[in-house]
């Protein structure tokens, strides 16, 4: 397999926009030297599979030296690599084989939190007067010994935890080994300014932002009220999590955060085309957030919510509704969808649990992802059709399933190993006699050995719409006009400059017609999906899809 790039001696700035975005979690990707766990150069010996695939950029989940106590998102050092996971020169041979594809890469960065075991938090908490004292968010406790409000972590309880040295409080939205940083204080604004230079200047092309509404924290520790039962939603935290019981108006969402956004766009904008894209972890006002966020051309390019990565099914309605609820919140902004991340369970089966057909729906679904308007983030192993894992007690690693099992079981099952090879040992993906992670029996059979060069595999299918996406602007960059309702059967245009992509879906396990908008139609293909049309009738099997052009 030989995959070139194109080359110009001026970079396109406009690059992200409408751009498909590979996420990979590097302790599952690919295991290079046989510890049962993935690295970077095992990342960069599968970066043909994403260039073949037709991603335009890879965003790659923390590979920071850390604890590993939230695997990786407990960064102990900004600035450097962990030896699980290979040196900095194994990032710098990675950037440079992905440039060589002609795949960007964008890298995530956690700057809500640090580890316990960072040096800044070592220092902070040896007293209250050392120079980084202030660089944490930390309180006095209450005349009665209590924590100093009722801020509660996403990972369970109070999100304050007592320090016997300090005789403080430190505030931490998740784990207690994850204490938050405090951005009020402009010191530690410039040395997180200071470490996204750093990769920067070591080739990065943008940024995953994590958490990116917990920055900013109320300054008068004000508690947050109650949330009246009927507006508890789960797709922040699990229902039995009761954080879902409170209006975080005070332990994030603060206003504070948009000069900080600012002042880190201004960083991006000092090197030519760099994009970030912002996770909003909301879910009363997300939509609402991503409006401010990426308000203007001075903060973030784009950022996601959680509306396709809640358990709300996928519906023709929903797909309407959260397209209307962002146009509405942000009309100037611009959204990145995914349907799946290392966070949330697989959306074939988080959507699809019921479905006989899984690889049909799963076909389906990828094409509304890849035709809505906006950026597009493809989780790894989903181009696969790979449903979520179902991890016994024994082998979790998360610390949020250990926590609320059996409830809810965490996010092991989507974190996985990937499958190469269905023939060799561990799928392909490691020689150890045993992973990090189990891999399920019916994985290793979804294997990309097993998939590629079929027609009628998942993978052929992803591969084909991505190709077929890219021939048509309209898909990457254009407005969307949503047709009226008609039961189970999804439309929509897409429109940019002279072109109009029509869009039509059954979002069903049974046949559905549907009738073609006013207008002369040219028929697509090359899609992979197969319809009939006679006069102005489309005939759809079940998740089935039509595409056309105006003529």
């Amino acid at each position: 397999m030989t995959i070139s790039a194109e080359t110009s001696a001026t970079p396109d700035r406009d690059w992200w926009r409408g751009a498909v975005i590979y996420q990979i979690y590097p302790r599952s990707f690919q295991d290079s030297n046989g510890d049962g766990i993935g690295d970077l150069k095992g990342i960069t010996a599968r970066l043909p599979h994403v260039a073949a695939l037709g991603a335009d950029a890879v965003w790659i989940s923390p590979f920071f030296p850390s604890p590993m106590k939230d695997f990786g998102y407990d960064v102990s050092n900004y600035t450097d690599v962990d030896p699980m996971f290979g040196a900095l020169s194994d990032f710098d041979g990675l950037i440079a084989e992905a440039h060589r594809l002609g795949i960007k890469v964008m890298i995530d960065l956690v700057m809500s939190h640090s580890s316990d075991q960072h040096h800044w938090f070592i220092e902070s908490r040896s007293s209250r007067f050392n120079p980084k004292a202030d660089w944490y968010v930390w309180a006095d406790a209450k005349p009665d010994g209590t924590p100093p409000n009722n801020w509660l972590s996403i990972f369970g309880g109070s999100a304050w935890a007592w320090d016997p040295t300090r005789m403080q409080y430190y505030m931490h939205n998740f784990l207690t080994s994850q204490p938050d940083l405090n951005l009020h204080n402009p010191e530690v604004q410039d040395a997180l300014l200071d470490m996204t230079r750093f990769w920067l200047q070591r080739g990065v092309d943008g940024f995953r932002l994590d958490t990116i509404n917990f920055y900013f924290h109320d300054k008068e520790l004000r508690d947050n009220p109650a949330l009246e039962p009927s507006r508890r939603n789960a797709s922040t935290a699990p229902a039995v999590n009761p954080y879902n019981f409170q209006e975080h108006l005070y332990d994030k969402n603060r206003p504070e955060n948009l000069e900080f956004l600012r002042r880190f766009r201004a960083v991006l904008d000092e090197f030519p085309a760099i994009a970030a894209v912002g996770e909003v972890g909301d879910s009363q006002r997300g939509l609402e957030i991503v409006g401010e966020y990426t308000s203007g051309n001075d903060k973030m390019h784009m950022c996601y919510a959680f509306e396709f990565l809640a358990p709300d099914p996928l519906t023709p309605a929903r797909v309407v509704a959260v397209q209307d609820a962002f146009s509405l919140a942000a009309p100037d902004g611009w959204a990145c969808w995914a349907f799946s991340n290392h966070d949330v369970v697989r959306h074939v089966t988080r959507w699809g649990h019921d479905i006989l057909d899984r690889d049909a729906y799963a076909k389906m679904t990828s094409a509304i992802l890849m035709t809505q308007r906006g950026s597009v983030c493809i989780y790894q192993g989903e181009e696969l059709g790979l449903t979520e894992a179902d991890i016994a007690y024994a082998d979790l690693q998360d610390p949020y399933g250990i926590q609320f099992w059996p409830e809810f079981k965490g996010r092991d099952g989507c974190r996985t190993p990937m499958v190469w090879d269905s023939q060799a040992l561990q799928a392909g993906f490691s020689t150890a006699e045993k992973t990090w992670l189990p891999i399920p029996v019916e994985h290793q059979l979804r294997a990309v050995g097993a998939q590629y060069g079929d027609p009628a595999s998942v993978l052929e299918q992803y591969r084909r719409f991505l190709a077929f996406r890219k021939q048509h602007p309209a898909f990457t960059k254009g407005d969307i006009l949503f047709l009226p309702e008609d039961g189970t059967v999804l439309g929509y245009e897409r429109r940019y400059g002279n072109e109009i992509v029509l869009c039509v879906f059954n979002m069903s396990a049974a046949a559905a017609a549907t009738e073609l908008p006013v207008g002369e139609w040219e028929v697509l293909t090359g899609h992979g999906f197969e319809s009939s049309l006679e006069d102005r009738r489309v005939e759809l099997p079940a998740w089935g899809a039509f595409f056309a052009r105006q003529a």
